[in-house]
C-alpha cells in the first residue's frame, strides 16, 4: 500500500503545480480584463453611440464574471487536490510511526468505562488514533460509539460486509475523505447548527403581500425601463420605484439579518457537503448496509438530497451578498434581492427540515465503514473474525492473534483456545507479557464487535460484553485511595458477571495496594466468586500460589504462562503463552541488574 499512497502523492503534487500555474494565469487575465476593458470603454464612451457603449459593458462583465468563475473552478480544485495530498501523506507518516492527522478521540476516553481506558482504545497512541478516518464531528462520534459497546450480530456482520465493500473501493473511499477533509479543526457541528437553524420558531418572514410582490419586482423594472427606451423616458417614475424598494429593505434590515446571522458563512461548506453526498448516491453498492443508507439519502418527494443541500448552499451564498453594501444596494434596488433569498431560504426549510438532517447520520456511518476500510485495505494480512452464537458453550479461539498497536517488527503472535475452560489463569515474570497478552485479546476483542478486521491470523469468538481491571489508581478529587479504587472497580465487575452471563472479564495483577497476605487469600476467593457465577475471561497474576485452583476447578480453570530464558546471566524475553504454571521468575535478576543483592 505504501507504493500505492506515494504514486497517490506524487501525481497530486503534480497536478497542484499545474493547478497553481493556472490560477496565476487566470489572476493575470482578470487584471487584463479590468485595464484593457477600462481603456476600451473610454474610447466607446467618446463615440456617443448607446448600443455599442451597452455591448461593451456586456462583454467586458461577461468576460470577467466568467474568469471570476474560472478562477473559483480552479481554487476549489486546487484545495480538493491539496486534501487529497494530505489524505495519502497521511497513510504514510502513519506507516512510519507518525501521528494521525485525524481525532484520536481523547475526548471519549474514561477510566470508568468498562474497558476503553485500560485497553489504549481513545488517546493518543490508541486504537482509534490508527483507525479514524472520519473527519466530521458526526463522523467521530459514531466509530467511537462502535468502540464504546457491542451491539448485535447482524448490525456487526453487516458492518464486516459493508467496510469489506468499501475496502475495494479504495479510490472513491479517498476521494470521499478529501470531500470531507475540509470538516478538520471546524469548530461549529454543522449538523447541530443547522438543526437548531431549522427548528427555530422565530425564522418566519413575509406578508403576502410581499410574497406577492418580490417576484415581480424585476420584471416591472425592466418594463419600465423598456418603455423609457422604445416609448417614451419614465426615469424618475423608475428612480423612485428603486429608492421605495431600498427603503423598503433597509426598514426589514434587522429581520433579514437574523437570518443572515443565523446561518452566515456556511454556505459553502453546505456545498461541499453536497459533493460528498453526490458521490454516495451515485456509486454503485452491493452489500446491505451501504444500500440501505443510499437509498435513505432521499427526500419525501424523491429528490436527491445532495440537491437540497446545494440549493440551500446556494441561497445562503447570495444571501451573503447584502454585506457588501454596494452590490447589496444595487441587487436590493432591482430585485428586492435581501426579500427574495429570505423569501426561498423559508420555503426551503419547509420543504426539508424533515429530511436534511439524516444526511449527517447517514454521512457518519459512510465515514466510519471508511476508517474501517481503511484499516481493512493497509493490513491485508489481518482478518475478518469469526462470531460464534453461545457465549455459554462457544470460547475465543485465536491463531497468531497480536497486538494491533505494536509495530509488526516487534509483535509476537500467539494461540490460544478457550474451548476447554472458562477462566484462563496466567503468570509469569515481570515484563514477560502476561499483560500485553490481556489486552491483545480485549483490543481484538474491540476490533471485532466495531466490525473491522482483527490483528490475527484467525478469530473466533462469541459476542461478550467486556470488562477490565488494570490499570487502577487513586483519585485524590475524590479522595480514593488505590485500594479502595481496586474494590470499588472489583464490585463494579462482579455486580457486572452476576447480572450479565456474557461478560468477559480481563483482570490484571488484582488487590495490589495491600498487603501479600491479604492479596492472595483476596484473590483466591475473587476468583472462586467468579466461578461461582460462571464467569468467564482471563486474570493475570505474579501469586504462583493461585495456581493450585486449576486441581480443584479442572475444566473451568487452565493455568498459563510467560516465562523467561536466562543465558550467561542475560534474560531473554520470547512473549510465547505457554501451558501450565510459570515456574521462573525474575525480580532478583532485574534487581541485581540495579546493583541490589536478593538473598537467599
Amino acid at each position: 500500500m505504501r507504493d500505492l499512497y506515494q504514486d497517490n502523492i506524487q501525481q497530486a503534487s503534480l497536478e497542484l503545480s499545474s493547478l497553481e500555474k493556472k490560477i496565476n494565469t487566470n489572476s493575470l487575465l482578470r487584471l487584463g480584463v479590468i485595464l484593457i476593458g477600462g481603456g476600451a470603454l473610454f474610447k466607446v464612451f467618446q463615440q456617443n453611440n448607446i448600443w455599442l457603449l451597452m455591448i461593451t459593458v456586456f462583454s467586458i462583465v461577461l468576460l470577467f464574471a466568467y474568469l471570476v468563475l474560472r478562477q473559483s473552478r480552479l481554487e476549489k480544485a486546487k484545495a480538493e487536490c491539496q486534501a487529497f495530498l494530505r489524505v495519502n501523506q497521511n497513510e504514510i507518516d502513519l506507516m512510519d510511526g507518525g501521528g494521525n492527522m485525524y481525532s484520536d478521540g481523547e475526548i471519549y476516553d474514561s477510566g470508568k468505562h468498562p474497558y476503553v481506558s485500560d485497553l489504549d482504545i481513545f488517546g493518543p497512541k490508541s486504537l482509534f488514533a490508527k483507525v479514524n478516518r472520519a473527519a466530521t464531528a458526526d463522523g467521530v462520534e459514531r466509530l467511537a460509539s462502535w468502540f464504546n459497546g457491542v451491539t448485535s450480530k447482524v448490525q456487526i456482520l453487516e458492518r464486516q460486509e459493508a467496510s469489506a465493500e468499501l475496502s475495494a473501493k479504495g479510490m472513491w473511499v479517498q476521494n470521499l475523505q478529501k470531500k470531507l477533509l475540509f470538516n478538520l479543526g471546524q469548530k461549529t457541528n454543522i449538523r447541530t447548527f443547522l438543526s437548531r437553524y431549522l427548528q427555530d420558531g422565530a425564522l418566519d418572514f413575509g406578508s403576502g403581500v410581499l410574497r406577492f410582490y418580490v417576484p415581480i419586482a424585476p420584471y416591472i423594472l425592466l418594463g419600465g425601463v423598456l418603455f423609457s427606451l422604445f416609448v417614451t423616458p419614465i426615469w424618475n417614475l423608475l428612480l423612485v420605484v428603486g429608492i421605495a424598494h431600498l427603503g423598503w429593505t433597509l426598514a426589514l434590515a434587522g429581520k433579514v439579518s437574523y437570518f443572515s446571522s443565523r446561518i452566515d458563512k456556511i454556505g459553502a461548506t453546505l456545498i461541499a457537503y453536497s459533493d460528498a453526498v453526490k458521490m454516495i448516491e451515485e456509486e454503485e453498492f452491493s452489500t446491505e448496509m451501504t444500500k440501505t443508507l443510499q437509498a435513505s439519502l432521499m427526500t419525501d418527494e424523491r429528490e436527491n438530497l445532495s440537491v437540497a443541500f446545494r440549493r440551500l448552499g446556494a441561497l445562503v451564498d447570495k444571501l451573503d451578498a447584502r454585506n457588501n453594501i454596494l452590490i447589496g444596494s444595487i441587487l436590493n434596488i432591482v430585485f428586492l434581492w435581501d426579500f427574495k433569498q429570505v423569501l426561498a431560504i423559508v420555503k426551503w426549510k419547509k420543504s426539508y427540515e424533515g429530511n436534511i438532517l439524516k444526511t449527517f447520520d447517514i454521512m457518519a456511518d459512510f465515514e466510519a465503514l471508511s476508517s474501517l476500510a481503511v484499516l481493512k485495505r493497509n493490513h491485508s494480512d489481518w482478518t475478518t473474525p469469526i462470531l460464534l452464537d453461545d457465549t455459554s458453550k462457544n470460547g475465543i479461539v485465536a491463531k497468531w492473534i497480536n497486538h494491533p498497536l505494536i509495530p509488526e517488527g516487534k509483535a509476537v503472535s500467539n494461540d490460544y483456545d478457550s474451548q476447554d475452560h472458562k477462566i484462563a489463569l496466567v503468570t509469569g515474570s515481570n515484563m514477560a507479557g502476561k499483560s500485553t497478552f490481556l489486552r491483545t485479546v480485549g483490543i481484538n476483542g474491540v476490533l471485532a464487535y466495531a466490525g473491522a478486521v482483527v490483528c490475527a491470523q484467525r478469530l473466533e469468538l462469541p459476542i461478550y460484553k467486556l470488562v477490565s481491571y488494570m490499570r487502577i489508581k487513586d483519585d485524590l478529587n475524590e479522595s480514593t485511595s488505590t485500594f479502595k479504587a481496586e474494590l470499588d472497580r472489583m464490585k463494579f465487575i462482579l455486580e457486572l458477571v452476576e447480572k450479565e452471563h456474557d461478560t468477559f472479564v480481563l483482570i490484571d495483577e488484582m488487590l495490589r495496594g495491600t498487603n501479600s497476605v491479604d492479596k492472595y487469600l483476596g484473590s483466591k476467593a475473587i476468583i472462586k466468586k467468579l466461578i461461582a457465577m460462571d464467569g468467564k475471561g482471563m486474570v493475570a497474576t505474579h501469586d504462583l500460589q493461585l495456581a493450585s485452583l486449576q486441581d480443584e476447578y479442572a475444566g473451568v480453570l487452565k493455568n498459563y504462562h510467560f516465562d523467561i530464558q536466562v543465558e550467561n546471566g542475560e534474560m531473554l524475553f520470547d512473549y510465547k503463552l505457554k501451558d501450565g504454571k510459570c515456574t521462573i521468575f525474575n525480580a532478583s535478576l532485574l534487581l541485581k541488574g540495579i546493583g541490589v543483592e536478593v538473598g537467599s
